[in-house]
């Protein structure tokens, strides 16, 4: 019999990611089986199981080869001809995590359920964060088996 998890039986821990030299892509597939909830044995794919990030330093975050200054990303307004294009470069004047949480996105399931577990991927500048009271468990990115730094 196939046993599934409750509403009342769900406990989300929280995560902390420092981003300092970590390649944008990378960290993206760490951050989103996290929120995913696909780290526990618990895991189903209808389910919210997923824990909060915080990702820090995001201003000092990387892309590989010449992405930063090449990738577009496309959006449309709505309104005929109206496509509109942008590069992280652009993208990270404006909005610094901005291309993190895209990348997030584009990982998570499309709907209601990714919607509601993209808010708990909390992205800030800097060192400090104001979630230091949910006691984060600090996840060290060179400990995994993910190459976070770039080679020059």
């Amino acid at each position: 019999m196939t046993k599934f998890t409750k509403k009342s039986d769900i406990t989300n821990n929280w995560f902390e990611i420092d981003a300092k030299n970590a390649v944008v892509g990378r960290l993206a597939t760490v951050i989103s089986k996290i929120i995913r909830g696909k780290n526990k044995n618990t895991y189903s794919p209808h389910v919210d199981d997923g824990d909060f990030v915080v990702v820090k330093n995001i201003e000092k975050i990387k892309f590989t080869g010449k992405k930063f200054q090449n990738k577009k990303y496309f959006r449309h307004t709505g309104y005929p001809g109206g496509i509109k294009e942008t590069t992280p470069e652009k993208l990270s004047l404006k909005k610094p995590g901005e291309s993190l949480k895209l990348a997030v996105k584009r990982m998570l399931p499309g709907g209601v359920l990714g919607k509601k577990q993209l808010t708990k991927l909390k992205i800030y500048s800097g060192e400090n964060h104001p979630h230091s009271a949910q006691n984060p468990i600090v996840v060290d990115l060179s400990k995994l088996n993910v190459k976070n730094t770039i080679r020059n």
